[in-house]
């Protein structure tokens, strides 16, 4: 087997020089990648799952709601000044490690084997959110089911769930439009429905006592583990094709919702409430950090999911053209979703004849309880519901896709030789575990565990990750090197831009927004409920343990060499010698003479004649050279 790729491999390639390796069709596309590791079987595999995993549920409860509490249309300038600062660079900076080294987040550390924790650091993060974020996928599903009926179940009281407290709002105004009640003394039919019903917290004394599981999440939570393993069994070739419905469809039912929304009455007080510029917001921190924070959370930055995908790219993908694109669309979706939620809560608003800010719910509460009731005032209720639900759900396994191929690649990555062959064993066991690990959310108290695990997993810890991988990359291994890589993979350096975030600006930005999160610790709290001090305790010590895996990394990477303290600090910052693109073809330059058996002083010449003509990369491998020649000269 090895002989037959071997000479695979040895085939003269005669690259059109008008053209990249991506853009020359979907039979080429296995050139550049190892036989038993996988790639993307076409050229919109991984521009797709990249939207899918960045496009999310977020874009859909948070992002709206943060829009108008912090001053409306004005919130979009530090929106897009902190996508520019923070999250196109280092979107960027995690697609180009990934596809140049095509390894996954543990296994890329080769380019400085003393920041491994950090990829240690990112599976943890990752894995506890995997695990909580499946549980509001099967929430999702159960609300999808309970849509599959004439009359939606959450529209009426008199259930044996509903409380006294219980009032019908729909249709409480009397003829002069006057509500004869006050609706804060008052639980709509929905809310009791989510909250007594679908999670029973009522069985529930706190989150030291959760009671008893709910055989009907569990099942739902069953179910989506299924459907999450069925569609990364075969690793981005099976997942790579499902992102085509996944990412794509969620924007045709976006797009109904925004018709049906707009075309209701008092639509536009919705959203002129959502979009209506308060310019001194402005001047406020808090309003640029909560911009920050979602642009870094919704493009999935330091979770490891692009640099996985990006890990199954061609070597000479345009990712940079991707990155714009991706990035971009993330940006205009959530403007998008927020005009279509709050058209409707804007008619939700003038049915109710309470102002829209006592409507509007961030988070589970805007999917799960507003927006519910908000589908009980419209003509065919349980369709639209449906197809609601049904959004949320394409949303969030996109994004779950990615968590677990992030997991899965990592591992396998390291031990390739025994786990690759058996990947769909080893994806399976890794979804039963999680699927084990989660069934505490499924109790009665689940939803005190789930806050925990989202308020912690991915708070302060994944901002160290991201700030350590940033200045490890740019400072330890060389901004020059890392870009003199891009340039061979490309075919051009990033321009002064990019080098500027990477260096000073973004790093710069996660810090005082790292710091910001420190001072303005809020303890934990669900509805009117505290958390004790112990699970207070438990959620930073979550947070912390991601943090303390990079200098558990750092010893065990000095440990391993030989010499003084600072000899083997710098042994263990340089890159391992197998460092560099995974394909021998790929390796041009000064990689050529990092393979097993090279011992010519022109390696690029060897490689040239090895492989056929100079195409328009070996070309930028040539450029390359003579830059390290220069360099070298001038050291002399």
């Amino acid at each position: 087997m090895k002989k037959l790729q071997g000479a695979q491999l040895r085939k003269p390639v005669t690259a059109d020089l008008l053209m990249t390796p991506s853009d020359q069709g979907d039979v080429d596309l296995d050139v550049g990648f190892a036989a038993d590791r996988g790639n993307w079987t076409g050229k919109l595999d991984f521009l797709l799952s990249c939207i899918g995993y960045c496009v999310g549920l977020g874009n859909v409860w948070r992002f709206p709601y943060r829009t108008y509490t912090n001053g409306g249309g004005a919130f979009l300038v530090p929106y897009f000044l902190m996508l520019a600062i923070c999250g196109l660079p280092l979107f960027f900076l995690e697609l180009a490690l990934g596809q140049f080294s095509s390894l996954g987040p543990l296994a890329v550390w080769k380019i400085s084997p003393l920041f491994k924790g950090a990829g240690a650091a990112m599976l943890l993060i990752v894995g506890l959110v995997a695990i909580y974020y499946n549980m509001i996928i099967a929430y999702v599903l159960f609300y999808l089911f309970a849509s599959l009926t004439s009359d939606l179940p959450w529209e009426h009281c008199g259930n044996w769930w509903n409380t006294d407290l219980c009032l019908e709002h729909r249709g409480s105004k009397d003829r002069n439009g006057a509500l004869p009640l006050n609706l804060t003394s008052t639980v709509s039919p929905s809310e009791e429905y989510w909250s007594r019903y679908v999670l029973h917290i009522q069985g529930s004394q706190g989150i030291g006592s959760p009671g008893e599981i709910r055989w009907n999440l569990c099942l739902c939570l069953l179910l989506a583990w299924v459907i999450v393993f069925l569609c990364i069994l075969k690793g981005v070739k099976s997942s790579g094709k499902v992102v085509y419905f996944t990412a794509t469809f969620p924007y045709l039912i976006l797009l109904m919702l925004l018709v049906r929304g707009v075309t209701l009455p008092g639509a536009w007080k919705g959203i002129q409430f959502y979009l209506t510029p308060q310019f001194h917001y402005l001047l406020s921190s808090k309003v640029w950090i909560e911009a920050a924070l979602q642009i870094f959370y919704s493009l999935g930055v330091g979770f490891g999911g692009l640099l996985t995908f990006a890990s199954y790219n061609t070597f000479h993908q345009n990712i940079y053209r991707d990155t714009f694109i991706v990035t971009l669309g993330n940006a205009i979706t959530s403007i998008l979703a927020g005009f279509a939620i709050f058209s409707v809560l804007g008619y939700m608003s003038q049915e109710l004849g309470v102002p829209v800010d006592q409507v509007a719910k961030a988070g589970p509460g805007l999917a799960f309880v507003v927006y519910p009731q908000a589908m009980t005032m419209l003509p065919l209720s349980p369709f639209w519901s449906f197809l609601f639900f049904f959004m949320l759900l394409t949303l969030g396994l996109d994004s779950q896709f990615a968590f677990l191929e992030t997991i899965v690649t990592a591992v396998t990555d390291e031990f390739p030789y025994y786990l690759r062959p058996k990947k769909a064993v080893f994806s399976g066991l890794i979804c039963v575990a999680m699927y084990l690990l989660g069934l505490v959310l499924t109790t009665d108290g689940g939803m005190y565990w789930l806050v925990l695990l989202d308020d912690y997993s991915a708070s302060f810890g994944l901002m160290v990750v991201v700030i350590t991988t940033c200045l490890a990359v740019t400072r330890v291994y060389g901004i020059q090197r890392f870009c003199r890589d891009i340039h061979m993979m490309l075919g051009f350096k990033p321009g002064l831009y990019f080098r500027a975030c990477w260096l000073f600006l973004s790093p710069a930005t996660l810090l005082a927004l790292l710091v910001y999160s420190i001072i303005k610790y809020q303890p934990s709290e669900y509805g009117s409920y505290r958390f004790p001090a112990w699970a207070e305790l438990l959620g930073i010590l979550m947070g912390l343990l991601s943090c303390l895996l990079i200098p558990a990394g750092m010893l065990v990477a000095v440990l391993r060499e030989e010499g003084s303290l600072w000899e083997r600090l710098q042994q263990a910052s340089r890159p391992a010698m197998d460092w560099g693109p995974s394909l021998e073809e790929n390796r041009t330059g000064m990689y050529v003479a990092t393979l097993a058996g090279s011992q010519s002083p022109k390696p690029l010449m060897v490689h040239m004649r090895k492989y056929g003509g100079i195409t328009s990369f070996e070309n930028t491998a040539i450029e390359v050279d003579r830059e390290i020649e220069e360099e070298e000269e001038s050291m002399m």
